[in-house]
């Protein structure tokens, strides 16, 4: 069984990770800014059914995959390491357009915002390669139940993927109408957030714990 401490620490490394920009995120912000914050809110719904579809084939493949090939998981591992590095890469490097930048979208009726929300994650394969890469991070198989961990670590995600989503979406406008005044703050999340994925990366990279 995991510890107190160790899904604290989780719940830190999953805030990081869900303040770094991804396709759900700017679905459900860009939904907010053009049609309103219950239609972010909706949105964020269907994100967030989506994140259970994937929390369940994370859970029984990595259950599966360590009772086939046990040494499988030390790959799975640094491979992890690997996609955070590419994650960093991706906050930092040049060109990226703004999280709260306006898009022009159709206004859609409830039921397709929260259909769209659904596929947005449930078709997006960075999600369920941040599970495979990440959630092994914190397992420890000689505890017990890796589907029970890994359950246990997925609610703790999912509840603070939720959160910091439905914030940003209720304030959508206002920080957007924050940093389109003040652009540094937007280069320095950026930078920030590259830096603490990096040093994530590393941690993983140089762990000798064995599976």
């Amino acid at each position: 069984m995991l510890t107190l401490t160790e899904l604290a620490w989780f719940a830190l490394a999953a805030l990081v990770l869900v303040l770094t920009p991804g396709p759900n995120m700017i679905y459900c912000i860009s939904r907010a800014l053009c049609q309103g914050r219950q239609a972010g809110v909706i949105s964020l719904a269907g994100v967030l059914l989506g994140f259970l579809v994937h929390l369940v084939a994370a859970s029984v493949g990595l259950t599966a995959l360590l009772a086939a090939v046990p040494y499988a998981f030390e790959a799975i591992r640094l491979l992890g390491a690997a996609y955070l590095l590419w994650l960093a890469w991706q906050s930092v490097k040049p060109g990226g357009q703004p999280l709260f930048a306006a898009r022009a979208l159709p206004l859609d009726p409830p039921a397709k915002l929260f259909r769209m929300g659904f596929l947005t994650n449930v078709l997006n394969p960075k999600v369920a390669l941040f599970y495979l890469s990440f959630f092994p991070q914190f397992l420890h198989p000689e505890r017990g139940s890796i589907l029970w961990q890994s359950v246990s670590l997925g609610a703790v995600q999912i509840t603070v993927s939720g959160v910091v989503n439905l914030l940003l979406v209720l304030g959508a406008a206002r920080i957007a109408q924050l940093l389109s005044r003040h652009e540094g703050w937007q280069r320095a999340q950026r930078y920030l957030m590259g830096g603490v994925l990096a040093l994530l990366a590393l941690r993983i990279a140089t762990d000798d714990r064995q599976a």
